[in-house]
């Protein structure tokens, strides 16, 4: 287990807890405006934000917008069942708990450390059927039961880049097979001009489902910064009038894009293989000042 640095509390104020996982240095900083809210950064680079008062409390952009999926997922409140590939503070986790009660979930997050510190500082709901795994994802999700999942969320960064490995068609297939007919597959991606990462894994998902769509600010879709799309995929069609609806009336609007527009966005990108596969590419500095 890693060394905390600082103490938790220093008298009525409530402290940062820096500590070293698996992954680098992990700080939990607490939320000066909401009471019991922490945000959680690895090497500096912003993972998470939890308000453990208020679980259904999205912060993060990206986060907003996953949280938009597993709201359109299934019928409000109905129990489903998820597979979450990179846990970080479990933020999602806990949204779907919160939001749908009695739902059964897998979270694979190879830091084991992280997933200790996490547990230890901001405990999960006991009632939360919630069971993390910390092993590899892509090895995670060999376990997963065949047809199992209503959703598999992926949203894994090592030092800020998605592995090469969680990239590619053979995992695509890793994930189809976990999924039930009708079930949805979701990605955080991050990318920057010229956009070549996101342009190969929308071009990636269209090889496995029948039905995508992009959730992204206006800007990043435009290559003029780097920064978080969300793809959703499907064998059925998405709802995807009710997705930009809740898109455009976020604190920071996103755009939707789909059908023949995301065609044209992917700009004749082709399917990633295993042996073709690269990480990621690296947020510039100015990302998280």
């Amino acid at each position: 287990m890693g060394k905390s640095r600082n103490a938790r509390r220093s008298g009525a104020a409530v402290a940062s807890v820096v500590e070293t996982v698996d992954g680098g240095l992990a700080e939990l900083i607490p939320d000066r405006d909401r009471a019991r809210a922490w945000t959680l950064l690895i090497d500096g680079a912003p993972q998470s934000h939890v308000d453990l008062d208020d679980p259904g409390y999205l912060s993060f952009e990206y986060q907003r917008r996953l949280g938009h999926v597993i709201d359109l997922v299934a019928p409000p409140g109905k129990p489903v069942q998820a597979v979450h590939l990179g846990g970080g503070a479990l933020t999602l986790a806990r949204y779907v708990a919160a939001t749908r009660p009695r739902s059964t979930q897998q979270v694979v997050e190879r830091d084991a450390e992280l997933v200790q510190l996490v547990r230890r500082e901001l405990p999960l709901d006991r009632n939360a059927r919630i069971r993390v795994r910390s092993v590899d994802a892509r090895e995670g999700l060999t376990k997963v039961p065949d047809g199992w999942a209503d959703l598999v969320i992926a949203d894994v960064f090592s030092g800020a880049r998605t592995p090469a490995h969680l990239t590619s068609s053979e995992f695509l297939d890793e994930v189809r097979r976990a999924l039930k007919p009708g079930g949805w597959y979701a990605a955080n991606l991050a990318d920057g001009p010229p956009l070549a990462h996101l342009r190969g894994q929308i071009a990636t998902a269209a090889a496995r489902f029948a039905e995508l769509a992009l959730v992204a600010d206006p800007t990043v879709l435009r290559g003029k910064r780097f920064g978080n799309a969300v793809l959703v995929a499907a064998d059925l069609p998405l709802p995807v009038a009710e997705l930009t609806r809740r898109a455009a009336s976020d604190p920071h609007p996103g755009r939707v894009e789909h059908s023949r527009s995301l065609t044209d966005f992917t700009g004749g990108a082709v399917p990633v293989t295993d042996a073709a596969a690269v990480a990621s590419p690296a947020p510039p500095a100015s990302v998280f000042r």
